[in-house]
């Protein structure tokens, strides 16, 4: 027995933890890492959170008033902060892009940057209260959708 074997042995033997570890799956390298620790996308998933409150306000107003619709202020207020978070968006979606990582977040993020503007102006222009459930109904989706991407572990590519 050569004397590397014999050490590793022993080694197994004295300490439980490497014999642990040795248990363990190995890393895989190209495994995805999750970004939702990240300070940005940590802000995008708080501000959608926020958002996506507020549209579920607005969705419960609705249903207890069908003739009840937002403010012109609050609307633009909203609008404001939507087009900061597709900003957010946006920059996430080019910094994935830069590190060449996560395709499938990497396009969802832009898709939503571009979407976000179309569904605040789609509730800005509903005329009829079954409209603008629709409107919210799409909102509250896409906020959900930009938490939800962000927060779900990441997937390895099929």
């Amino acid at each position: 027995m050569s004397c590397g074997v014999a050490l590793a042995i022993s080694l197994l033997l004295t300490d439980p933890n490497v014999a642990l570890a040795a248990e363990q799956p190995r890393a895989v390298a190209d495994a995805p890492v999750s970004v939702a620790d990240e300070p940005l996308f940590a802000d995008i998933v708080s501000r959608a959170g926020a958002l996506r409150g507020v549209v579920g306000q607005w969705q419960a107003n609705l249903a207890s008033a069908p003739d009840w619709y937002m403010t012109p202020e609050a609307l633009g207020r909203f609008e404001t902060e939507t087009t900061a978070l597709a900003d957010l968006d946006m920059q996430g979606h080019l910094i994935l892009k830069e590190r060449g990582t996560d395709g499938d977040l990497k396009c969802i993020l832009r898709g939503i940057s571009e979407d976000m503007p179309k569904k605040v102006e789609a509730v800005r222009t509903a005329a009829t209260p079954a409209e603008r459930r629709v409107a919210l109904d799409e909102l509250h989706y896409l906020l959900n959708d930009n938490i939800e991407v962000i927060t779900a572990p990441p997937q390895p590519p099929v």
